[in-house]
Formats: C-alpha cells, structure tokens, sequence
C-alpha cells in the first residue's frame, strides 16, 4: 500500500474508532444498567424540559421519609395495635401508587430517607421498591438523600449515582463538571460538599410567550448525615461550599413586559435536614402540627442569610422529623415539613401518614400566560378518602411588590 493511501486508511480507521467511542459515550449518557436478571436495559427517559401545563399549573408531590425496607416481610412502626399484623412496606407502595394517582403530579420531590439503610442489606433492591410506583408511573422524579440512606451497601456517591440511573429519574449526583468547583477570591479552588447538589429548571407554558424560558427553580441540596461537634453527636447540615454553589447559579432573568416585572424566576429548595432556626417557629405562628423536637445540626452554615440574600427562594421543603408536618414563616421564606409518609419510619399511632403537594400558578397575561403568580400547598392523608389538610398560599406575585 502507498503512503498516499495508508495515510488516507489510517484517518478512516480513526474516524471509526471515534465513532464507535462517540456511540459509547452516546448509550452511556443513556444510563445504561442491569436488572436482577442481568439484561441491559437502557433508561427511560423523562421528557425534558419540565414545563408548566397548558392550563398554567405546575404541580409537586414531596414524599418525605419513606424508610423503605425489603418489602412485604418489613414491618411497620407505630400504627394502631389493630393494623399491625397487615402492615409492611407495602403500606407505603399503595400510599405512593394511590397519591399519585389522586393527585396526577407533573414531578415528584423526594427529600431523603427514601431507604432505611439498616433494614435492608442491598441498598439497590430497596431502592428499586421504593422509587417503583414513580418510575411506573413516568413522572418525572428527583430525590435527595437523608441521614439513613447510606447505611447499607452503597456509600452516598453510589446512591446518588444508581438513583440519577433510575426510570424517569432527574436526579443528579452533582452539578456539570463546569459548576462542580468554586474559585474563591484568594484564588482557592474548592469542591462541593455532598452529593446531590443541582438545579432543575421548569419552563413556561407550551405556547405562551414564556415556553423558553425557564420560569422556576427547583434546588436540591444534600444536608448530609450525622456528625460530631465539641465532642456530641449532631449533623452535618448544609454547608458553605453548597451555599456559594447555590449563590453562583446563573438565572435566566424574566423577559420584561407590561405583565411581568423583570427580575429572577421564584425558586423552591428540597432537602432532608432542617436548619437550626426551625425551632424558633415554636413561638411563631404556623399552618400545621409542631409535635417534636426539630433534629437539626448544631453548628450554624448560614443557610437561612444565604436565602434570604438571594431573593428568589419563596419556600423550603424538608423531612427528617416526622411527626412535625407544619409551614412557618422565617424572615419571608416558608419552611415546611412533609410529614412522615413511610409506614416504616417512625411515627404517631392513629396520626395518618402524609404527604404534601406544592403548586405552583402562572399568571394569565392579555394573550399569553406568564411567569409564576401564586405557590399554594396543602397535605393529603392515606387514609380511606385522602384527606385533603391545610391548604395555604406561600406566595403571591401581587403581593410581594
């Protein structure tokens, strides 16, 4: 063979190889996987981006605390003696299986202790159980993790991963490797604390003057797991690598016109472990039940100063105490628990298990419909009828001005 040729077949052969890698990387980004019997399976994907409905609502369901086990064989902790002998983790499937349908979300939040890692010695079979009702049912889900993810097979990385790998899931193990570092200004480079730190976009209506544009932010944060400090036990809580993180992320302004002021889209922030100033809502007024003592860290990140700095958080959503289920109002941001959902997890004999649903309302312009108006909640409880609790507004465009 020439050289002339050679050469020509060489950079054929290379273009091969690339494209053969380039179709790699192409199925990896598709989350490939193997079930229990060993076949690949390619995840089905979410379709994105999410976006408001036509009729200009955008509806969460937060599952907060599941403690899922192992299934059938897991049992329940405080129910009534009369539902015990008939209560395992399936409990918490049909609760998932009857919210969702009830309630038809367009995602679903799940802010950590999804599993209870010390019931179950294989974290993925948990985790498949758990998050099934939501991958059968193709709406799209994120999760973050609680302090009792992490204490069976997988450390909290591989939690993260496996869940970002899941059915429908939009869970990310962190943010881009662009935003995964932070320069500070003494030129110190510094990676995030945690896993399970990102942002997730919703965008406007399908053909109103806002459908490119996104309209609200949902971040996640990972408020770790236990920790020690001045020699007691407490934990770690959400920390300041993740609080410059969050104040870094780059909002799209909204389009200035005569129905809608420019400024940032409203955001809403999920994780698992209160901050430290919930217990002062003790003394405030709030919509909902304060029935024990708010488990929180011990030393103080800042994260309540860094919300408020930046003007775009409306509402917080955690778990992690399971019998408080309120909303309290601190320095205008809401605070709300989900309430424990998990028939797994502890909790309150004859005080129905709880889910919370958050929506958000787009305001109606002359011709189109515009960014958000109004983020109202409310509780449905697993009972017969699903009991609908505490509906209140948590914010409202024309009353913030």
């Amino acid at each position: 063979m020439d050289p002339y040729t050679k050469h020509h077949q060489n950079r054929k052969n290379s273009l091969f190889y690339l494209l053969l890698v380039l179709a790699a990387a192409h199925l990896l980004s598709r989350k490939l996987y193997l079930d229990g019997d060993e076949t690949v399976r390619v995840k089905k994907v979410a379709d994105l981006p999410l976006r408001f409905r036509s009729d200009g609502t955008f509806k969460i369901l937060q599952v907060a605390d599941m403690h899922y086990g192992i299934g059938k064989v897991t049992r329940c902790r405080d129910v009534l003696s009369s539902e015990f002998d008939f209560c395992s983790d399936l409990n918490t499937t049909q609760f998932l299986e009857r919210i969702i349908r009830a309630e038809n979300p367009d995602f679903i939040a799940f802010t950590g202790d999804n599993i209870f890692g010390s019931s179950t010695p294989d974290a993925a079979e948990s985790l498949s159980k758990a998050f099934g009702p939501a991958m059968e049912s193709g709406i799209p889900w994120a999760a973050v993790l609680g302090n009792h993810d992490h204490e069976s097979s997988m450390n909290r990385e591989e939690l993260m991963s496996f869940m970002s790998l899941m059915d429908y899931s939009v869970s990310q193990i962190n943010p881009s490797f662009d935003g995964l570092t932070r320069t500070t200004k003494g030129g110190v480079t510094t990676k995030i604390d945690g896993f399970g730190n990102y942002n997730i976009k919703v965008y406007g209506a399908p053909g109103s003057t806002m459908a490119n544009s996104s309209i609200l932010n949902l971040f996640f944060l990972d408020s770790g797991g236990r920790a020690f400090y001045q020699g007691f036990r407490t934990y770690e809580g959400i920390r300041e690598s993740q609080l410059n993180w969050l104040q870094g992320q780059k909002q799209d302004p909204l389009n200035p016109s005569e129905d809608i002021p420019l400024g940032k889209p409203p955001a809403l922030a999920f994780f698992h472990i209160p901050i430290p100033e919930i217990p002062q809502l003790w003394y405030k007024k709030i919509v909902g039940q304060f029935q024990e003592a708010v488990a929180c860290p011990r030393v103080n990140s800042g994260a309540l100063k860094t919300f408020v700095s930046m003007g775009d958080v409306k509402a917080v959503f955690m778990g992690h105490d399971h019998t408080n289920d309120f909303c309290g109002n601190l320095d205008g941001i809401w605070f709300c628990y989900g309430g424990g959902f998990g028939y797994h997890a502890y909790g309150k004999p004859g005080w129905p298990r709880r889910a919370r649903i958050i929506m958000a309302e787009l305001k109606k312009g002359k011709n189109s419909w515009m960014g958000v108006e109004r983020i109202k909640t409310w509780k449905r409880l697993d009972d017969k009828k699903l009991i609908k609790i505490d509906e209140q507004i948590l914010w409202d465009q024309r009353l913030s001005r």
